[in-house]
């Protein structure tokens, strides 16, 4: 009896140490709600290494797809505050979800809390060679006296969302098209059946690469290392603020888990991102590196709320 009660304290004794001893003092995971093999699924894995190293434990990254993000990250969001379960998610997954469902598991101003935005997600507005355009100028030319297929890798997509306003505000004649993810979206696009597309660049890189798609713009405030002379939507006269919506991927952490923590994989990620190794990595796949502040993180969300709002409502797009 002596001998088992001893043995409970020792053990009772080694838990209450481990948690008083500085944080992390074991393994850290990272969540991400999309299958592996993707662009946020290489950065994730890159980071995890980098951090790990810079942490003194290992950051182990688990994919937990479905849901358009919502399952994995509300892993993340029931999980400890901690510091130990971190998510490693997209926009969609935090921002656009909660105007397309009626409702979420989780509440991602009141279960979430901001670590850094890791980069951007490069996306082109890209044309089937056979598309008499170059340029958005005179894609716009065109579709104000033909009428366009414009793909998307789902409602309430980026592409879906973005191409609604597009046809809404510039008179373009576009028909819609959705897709059950962005592979079967591109072979169509390829293969002439569909005329325009948002594409990401990582996937598209390929066949632009190739001739088989012709790039006319860049989705994002600044233009692509790898498409040096390709414009953005901006400075083809885009400039709403609608057009200037930029996917992102985000670290976060439960809400309440405790500051220092928080600022510890705050500076470890933005360290991380701001390595040479880190940024050429995210270029080579057509990602911009942003590693701001957890502040700054969530001030960028904030503002893209009532855009992604209105980009949602317009067109009446639901999931559920």
């Amino acid at each position: 009896m002596f001998k088992k009660t001893c043995m409970l304290v020792l053990a009772c004794l080694a838990q209450a140490a481990a948690a008083q001893s500085p944080y992390p003092n074991r393994p850290i995971t990272f969540v991400l709600p999309f299958t592996p093999g993707g662009a946020a699924d290489i950065v994730s894995r890159a980071l995890a290494d980098d951090m790990g190293k810079r942490l003194g434990q290992p950051v182990i990254v688990e994919n937990r797809p479905g849901a358009s993000g919502m399952i994995g990250t509300n892993v993340v969001a029931k999980a400890p505050a901690d510091g130990y379960t971190v998510s490693i998610t997209l926009t969609q997954a935090i921002l656009n979800n909660q105007f397309l469902y009626t409702k979420l598991p989780y509440d991602t101003r009141k279960e979430l809390a901001f670590v850094t935005e890791i980069c951007t997600a490069g996306v082109l507005l890209v044309a089937s060679p056979h598309v008499p355009a170059k340029d958005v100028k005179e894609l716009l030319d065109w579709t104000a006296h033909h009428r366009a297929s414009f793909g998307s890798w789902g409602v309430g997509s980026y592409g879906h969302l973005v191409s609604s306003h597009l046809a809404r505000t510039r008179k373009a004649d576009i028909t819609h098209v959705a897709y059950k993810g962005e592979a079967p979206m591109i072979q169509d696009l390829v293969g002439g059946q569909i005329d325009l597309a948002f594409v990401s660049a990582f996937a598209a890189k390929p066949f632009v690469e190739t001739g088989k798609l012709n790039v006319l713009a860049v989705a994002s405030d600044r233009r692509l290392p790898g498409l040096p002379n390709v414009q953005t939507l901006a400075e083809a006269g885009l400039t709403d603020p609608e057009f200037q919506v930029t996917g992102r991927v985000v670290m976060m952490v439960p809400a309440n888990t405790p500051a220092p923590v928080v600022e510890k994989l705050e500076s470890a990620a933005r360290a991380a991102i701001a390595s040479e190794p880190i940024r050429t990595r995210m270029r080579a796949i057509a990602m911009e590196p942003i590693g701001n502040s957890s502040k700054q993180a969530l001030a960028n969300y904030e503002a893209m709320y009532p855009v992604q709002q209105r980009l949602v409502v317009s067109t009446g797009a639901r999931l559920d």
